[in-house]
């Protein structure tokens, strides 16, 4: 697990966040998290096969990681799925995001397997832990 001052410097440093499992429902914590992201100046690509090609929060959903263009330059990708999909999502996002630097798992959400394959690819895996609650806590 990173530190606070690693997770000080993710949070600072990422530019393009992709959401994985971003919901079009504004009760669920994903929809949250991203309208905060957003208010904090990072770009949010939110990713949801049932939604692509639809608007979340004035963004582009995408079906896939894999569908993101490379352009878009996600560094981040942030995943609201169940800790037995992490090592999918690791998987295609390692193939796909070539500007990967971290990989960051919502509250509840584990995988060990998850995390050798971003540390392979040279990525930090944050896992239990929400953004928009690390931020304040981290004075940000």
């Amino acid at each position: 697990m990173p530190s606070d001052a690693q997770l000080r410097q993710i949070l600072q440093e990422a530019r393009v966040i992709a959401m994985v499992g971003a919901s079009m429902n504004p009760d669920r914590p994903s929809h949250h998290v991203m309208q905060f992201l957003l208010s904090k100046g990072k770009r949010v690509i939110p990713v949801n096969p049932g939604h692509a090609g639809k608007e979340l929060l004035g963004q582009r959903v995408y079906a896939s990681l894999a569908d993101i263009p490379a352009s878009a330059a996600v560094d981040m990708v942030d995943v609201f799925r169940k800790s037995d999909a992490v090592e999918a999502v690791v998987t295609e996002a390692v193939a796909h995001l070539p500007h990967l630097r971290t990989v960051w798992l919502q509250l509840g959400v584990y995988s060990d397997k998850g995390a050798e394959l971003a540390r392979a690819a040279n990525a930090f895996m944050v896992q239990n832990r929400c953004p928009a609650i690390e931020w304040p806590r981290l004075g940000l």
